[in-house]
C-alpha cells in the first residue's frame, strides 16, 4: 500500500525536523511556530502539526501552555541528575558484568567493539550529526559490556537511563566542540579493562566517560530549567560524578 500525499509530507517534515534538532540547527528551547515551519519546509500547517505531535512522543519536542511547541529545553539540573544516576547504576552493572560474564559475553563485547571502530562517526551527508550506523554500534557496544550482569532489573534500569541520555549525547556532538577528545580511545580502554577482568578500573573509566559528555554539553549550551522556579544546577554536580 502506498502512502497518501499527506502522509508522505508528514513523514518528510518529521524526518527533516528530527535531523535539524539532533544536529543542533534547531537549538534547545527554540519555539516551533506552525507558519514558520510550514514555510521553512514547504509543507502544510496540518503536516507540521502532525510531525510535531510525533516529535513530542519521541521526547525531542515539548508542548507547553501559552508557549506552544519548543525544542526540548536543556536543563542542566536534569542532565546533572541523569548523569549521576547513570554513573552510579551503569558502573554497578558493569562491575557485576565483569565479575559474572562468561567467555561468550567477552566474545560479544569484542565483536561489538569491532563494529563500533569501523562505523563512520559522523554522517557524511550531515557532518553536524552522528551517523546512524555509529549511534547504533555505540549503543550495541555499551549494551554488550553490561550484558554479563545476571540481575535483569539492574540491567533494564541501566539500559533505560542510557536511552534517556541519547538526545544529550547527540547534542554534545552537534553543539559541542572538543577536537582533542579521543572517544575511540575511551572505548578501547573500557574494553581492555573489561577483558582484563579489572572491575574497579572499568567502573572508573565508565564513570568518567559518562560525566565527560555531560560536562562538554553543559559548557556549551545555556541552562533552560524545565520547571518554573527550578534553580540552575551547579557545574560541580556533574564534574563530581566521576
Amino acid at each position: 500500500m502506498t502512502k497518501s500525499g499527506g502522509a508522505t509530507r508528514t513523514d518528510g517534515i518529521h524526518q527533516a525536523l528530527r535531523a535539524d534538532i539532533l544536529a543542533g540547527r534547531l537549538i534547545p528551547g527554540d519555539r516551533l511556530k506552525f507558519p514558520d515551519l510550514a514555510d521553512r519546509y514547504q509543507v502544510s500547517v496540518g503536516a507540521t502539526r502532525e510531525a510535531l505531535t510525533r516529535l513530542v512522543a519521541e521526547g525531542l519536542v515539548v508542548a507547553r501552555p501559552r508557549q506552544g511547541y519548543l525544542v526540548r529545553p536543556l536543563s542542566h539540573r536534569d542532565l546533572a541528575e541523569l548523569t549521576q544516576a547513570r554513573a552510579e547504576i551503569e558502573a554497578l552493572v558493569l562491575g557485576l558484568s565483569v565479575r559474572e560474564g562468561d567467555t561468550r559475553w567477552e566474545a560479544d563485547a569484542v565483536a561489538a567493539h569491532h563494529l563500533l571502530e569501523r562505523a563512520p562517526y559522523l554522517d557524511p551527508a550531515d557532518p553536524d550529526h552522528l551517523s546512524d550506523e555509529w549511534s547504533q554500534a555505540h549503543a550495541a557496544f555499551h549494551h554488550a559490556l553490561l550484558a554479563g550482569c545476571r540481575n535483569q532489573r539492574l540491567l533494564d534500569a541501566a539500559r533505560s537511563l542510557r536511552q534517556e541520555a541519547e538526545l544529550y549525547r547527540q547534542w554534545s556532538v552537534s553543539l559541542g566542540n572538543e577536537p582533542g577528545r579521543d572517544v575511540a580511545a575511551e572505548h578501547r580502554a573500557l574494553l581492555d579493562a573489561v577483558l582484563a577482568r579489572d572491575a574497579d578500573h572499568a567502573q572508573e573509566l565508565l564513570r568518567d566517560h559518562i560525566a565527560h559528555t555531560a560536562r562538554l554539553l553543559i559548557s556549551c549550551a545555556p541552562d533552560q530549567p524545565n520547571q518554573v522556579g527550578e534553580e540552575p544546577a551547579s557545574r560541580s554536580s556533574v564534574t563530581n560524578t566521576s
